[in-house]
């Protein structure tokens, strides 16, 4: 991957707050979900939280399958990346990563039963930006960083 496109990648998913995150049901269909992006660590490992309730959650602990897309619709590009979506329910990861104002989806603190940690991790990814697509790998990534 050319050291511009990669740099375009490391600045789309650093400036969004947002992804969508898909998960595989049952019947392998897709199922799509906005969340909120904790913290990345390059471009192959992601973090997020959500409700351990949530259907996404049965979902990655039966199917582990999984996708994430950022997206700049203002600048018309945007990146997936496919991987696996790991479940967490340890309490030190949860209170690595709880901070002020989380107590409005989980009012119980970082100890709530319904309060999960996600972690994905990505192998390859689709950049689409300029009416081109870049296909790559995430190790192909990691020497931009």
């Amino acid at each position: 991957m050319e050291r511009e496109v990669a740099e375009s990648v490391i600045k789309l998913v650093e400036s969004s707050r947002d992804a969508i995150c898909c998960s595989v049901d049952e019947e392998g269909y897709p199922n799509a979900k906005t969340m909120f992006r904790l913290k990345n660590e390059g471009l192959d490992t992601f973090w997020f939280s959500t409700n351990t309730s949530s259907i996404r959650v049965g979902q990655w602990e039966k199917n582990p399958k999984a996708s994430i897309y950022f997206l700049d619709a203002v600048g018309f590009h945007g990146v997936m990346f496919i991987g696996e979506m790991i479940v967490h329910g340890e309490e030190e990861l949860k209170k690595a990563f709880w901070k002020a104002g989380d107590e409005v989806y989980y009012p119980l603190g970082p100890t709530d039963p319904d309060y999960t940690i996600l972690e994905f991790r990505a192998v390859k990814g689709n950049y689409y930006h300029g009416l081109k697509k870049h296909l790559f790998l995430t190790e192909e990534v990691k020497e931009y960083r």
